[in-house]
Formats: structure tokens, C-alpha cells, sequence
């Protein structure tokens, strides 16, 4: 049954005139007539009762308009919500992140992009690098936000933010007042809590290399998995690590942070995402992200909830 016979069905129905509901339709009135016959025919059934002046709608035809009408609503539901998904207004977006990157700029820039597009089902986890790289591979995300780049030809990136390096210490280290900048070549014979611990080269290389730029190897190295946990052991004061800046702007309690003098090469946060993968929600949320960018947004409300 074709849905457009649903439609002037529908039309009649509601006008209970041939001529009206013809000029509802933009159409004339003999080919509105021959395919109500038409559609009365294939139902086997009478859905209007000619035999008055006015025409009026068999027990059939009452019937049959309450499906026609859920029927007509269902399809135009389907075209809305299928139009939606292909311009990347609704569907699914896929996003992992390193865990350091929840207190930089990355929670406002996903509000940003929730604002734009609040029907989109957003996907969120937190994965280290070598996950993260695994993940874009097997196509089980979008898009990464990876620390450092991930490299890889096959690869779309656009730096969400390029900053400095700072100290995290415990709050009852002699040097977690201090005021003036801390010079890291002090600090050689302190603990580390690097991270992660595998796979390598991860940050825990980039922090090591800034050591080494700084004329040092730290003699007492603990690695933890994740940035969390390496906060957390700081915290009880089993050494100090260096970290994001971005990471300062979220109190922790037992943690103070404290910026350093000398070699401080920085970290970049990256979003990168398949140059294949095509999905106009990866499309949108990239020009989300070129404005945001470009308009020089970098400061976050708070930690990113998953």
C-alpha cells in the first residue's frame, strides 16, 4: 500500500469532501476519487458512505483512519529522527579521554559542543594512550583526546591546549609553601611518581626528559598506572610528580602545586580522530572544537563527568 493513498485518504476523511480535500492535496478531484476506489479496493472494505449528500466515514473507515494517522506519524518520525542522524544532530559520538585531561579544557568544550547538538547520545571513558591509540584502530571510538599526540599518518588532530608543566607535592613537604618558583635541579634526590607505568613511551618519558633537560635522572622512581592514582599517592606523601598546569585549577586535598625554574618544555593536549571516519557527528564535533579553539577558550567549571 503506498502511503501517499494514506494521505488522501486522510484528507477526505477530515474534510468529508471530495472537492475540498482535493484542494487540500493541490490536486484535482477525478484522481483523488480513483485512488480512494483504488485504496478501497485493496482493503477490501468501504471507508466512506456515498449514498447521502455529505459523504461520511464507515465503521471502517473510522477505524482505519486512527491507524493511517499513527501510520503517516510514525514515517514522518522516521524521516525526521534518520535526517537528524545523517547531519550529526542526533546518533551516537564515541569520546575517550586521558584522565588528566578532565580538569583542562576538555569539559567546557564538551558542554560547548552539548549545546549545539543536545540530541546526540555523547559516549564517554577514560583510556591511557596505548588504549586510546587501540581503540581509534579498531574503530571502538571517535575521537581521542591523547597526551602526548598520538602519532600515526592515518590520523586527524587539532591541539586543544599546549601548557606548561608544574609540581605536585605533598602538602607537608618543606618546599609546598615555598612561593618563589622551585628549582628542579633541587629536587634529584626526591621520589617521582611517574605515570603511566605501561605501555611505553607515555607522559611518565616526557616527564623524565624534562628531568633530563634539567641536568638529572630522578634517583627514586614509583610508577602508578593512571594519573589518579599517581595524585593519590602524592597525596600521602609518598613523593611528588610533575603534572599538567591544568590539573592545579582543581583543589586535592593533601596536594599542593607549585610551578618550577628551569628547562620546562610543556604538554600538549590533542584530539585526534581517523581521517576515514567521516560521521557527521565526528565532522560537527570538530568544528566545534576549531572554534572553541579559536576563540581562545581554555578555562573548565571542574572536573569532566562521565
Amino acid at each position: 500500500m503506498e502511503l501517499k493513498r494514506l494521505r488522501y485518504f486522510i484528507a477526505v476523511a477530515e474534510e468529508l469532501h471530495f472537492g475540498r480535500a482535493a484542494a487540500r492535496l493541490q490536486m484535482a478531484q477525478p484522481p483523488l476519487s480513483r485512488q480512494i476506489a483504488a485504496l478501497e479496493q485493496d482493503l477490501e472494505a468501504q471507508l466512506f458512505d456515498r449514498s447521502r449528500s455529505q459523504i461520511r466515514l464507515t465503521q471502517a473507515g473510522a477505524a482505519f483512519l486512527e491507524s493511517a494517522r499513527d501510520l503517516i506519524d510514525r514515517q514522518e518520525s522516521a524521516y525526521r529522527e534518520a535526517r537528524l542522524i545523517g547531519q550529526g544532530g542526533a546518533g551516537r559520538l564515541r569520546i575517550a579521554f586521558v584522565g588528566s585531561a578532565t580538569h583542562g579544557p576538555l569539559p567546557t568544550l564538551i558542554k560547548s559542543y552539548r549545546s549545539h547538538f543536545p540530541n546526540v547520545d555523547l559516549s564517554l571513558s577514560a583510556m591511557n594512550n596505548a588504549e586510546l591509540e587501540r581503540a581509534l584502530i579498531q574503530q571502538d571510538i571517535d575521537i581521542a583526546v591523547a597526551r602526548p599526540r598520538l602519532q600515526g599518518e592515518d590520523l586527524r588532530s587539532v591541539l586543544l591546549i599546549d601548557e606548561p608543566l608544574v609540581l605536585a607535592l605533598p602538602d607537608n613537604a618543606a618546599l609546598a609553601t615555598q612561593k618563589q618558583p622551585i628549582a628542579l635541579t633541587s629536587l634529584e634526590a626526591e621520589t617521582f611518581v611517574l605515570y603511566p607505568r605501561r605501555p611505553r613511551p607515555s607522559f611518565a618519558d616526557d616527564v623524565l626528559r624534562t628531568c633530563e633537560m634539567n641536568g638529572f635522572i630522578p634517583r627514586d622512581q614509583v610508577f602508578a598506572q593512571d594519573y589518579q592514582t599517581a595524585i593519590s599517592l602524592v597525596s600521602v606523601g609518598v613523593g611528588l610528580s610533575i603534572v599538567p598546569q591544568s590539573v592545579s585549577r582543581v583543589s586535592r586535598p593533601g596536594v599542593f602545586f607549585r610551578p618550577f625554574s628551569g628547562e620546562n618544555p610543556g604538554t600538549q593536549l590533542t584530539m585526534q580522530a581517523r581521517l576515514d571516519n567521516r560521521r557527521p557527528q565526528v565532522v560537527n564535533f570538530f568544528d566545534v572544537l576549531r572554534r572553541f579553539v579559536k576563540g581562545g577558550a581554555a578555562a573548565t567549571d571542574g572536573p569532566l563527568s562521565l
